[in-house]
């Protein structure tokens, strides 16, 4: 079979990791992504997402759409002040 002149594009997600402290998160214990820390530019956004990263296992969440993760930095807690 003749080639169509088609090709397959691949796409290709970087993985970049933001560390966050407890006073990063919104009032919910979240980020939205994209978002200011992650230094996205105006033309590389996606839809704005919210990730909850009090309710995450190991308070590290990722970004569906960019692969961006954010994780709380080692150290901090969310939550109620103790």
């Amino acid at each position: 079979m003749a080639d169509q002149g088609l090709t397959q594009k691949t796409i290709i997600m970087t993985t970049k990791t933001i560390e966050l402290l407890a006073a990063d998160l919104n009032r919910e214990g979240g980020v939205h992504c994209p978002s200011p820390l992650s230094k996205m530019e105006v033309w590389d956004t996606h839809p704005k997402v919210f990730l909850n990263i009090a309710n995450a296992e190991d308070h590290r969440v990722r970004c569906p759409y960019c692969g961006t993760e954010f994780q709380l930095k080692a150290g901090e807690h969310v939550g109620g002040h103790h």
